[in-house]
């Protein structure tokens, strides 16, 4: 092989590695896209005035979002639905902004709806589609039961999710 061939080859692995290495490391640089924290109910018995607050930071105000309510309960629920308070708080804002929502937990047939595993099923049930939070900083999002039953029985996960919309 020719001296300047030699160097064109060279050449050519030295670009397609630093073309794969930049690939990679690149990749492994992007941001999460998700954000999701659940509290565990205690004893699985959720009481009024147990009430799981979510604290979340916003610094992109450009992208949208989608909210998302996730919920863990096992088969022994006895409804088919469950309806929650949820109480925002925008940075800067010193008071929540409540709102009642109801989460189907079951399908017309009666079978529950989520991924299930054993006697155990999670729900995540979309609140907001494609949101854009116009302020950086801290969110809180809190939420409370509000069912008959005080506690609600066989409820073993409340949480929230903040997930970027696909463009």
């Amino acid at each position: 092989m020719k001296p300047l061939q030699r160097l064109h080859t060279l050449a050519n692995s030295l670009l397609i590695g630093s073309t794969i290495l930049s690939s990679v490391l690149l990749s492994s640089c992007s941001s999460i896209d998700a954000f999701e924290k659940n509290a565990e109910i205690p004893k699985h018995k959720w009481a009024y005035d147990f009430q799981p607050e979510v604290v979340f930071n916003i610094t992109d105000t450009v992208s949208t979002y989608n909210v998302l309510v996730t919920l863990r309960h096992t088969d022994a629920y006895a409804y088919k639905n469950i309806w929650l308070f949820l109480s925002t708080r925008q940075p800067g804002d010193s008071t929540f902004q409540k709102e009642r929502f109801e989460l189907t937990l079951q399908d017309q047939e009666g079978k529950w709806i989520g991924t299930g595993m054993s006697d155990i099923w999670e729900v995540r049930y979309p609140l907001f589609n494609n949101i854009r939070f116009t302020k950086q900083g801290n969110y809180s999002i809190r939420l409370q039961q509000t069912m008959r039953d005080n506690p609600l029985l066989h409820v073993m996960n409340a949480g929230v999710r903040i997930e970027k919309a696909k463009s």
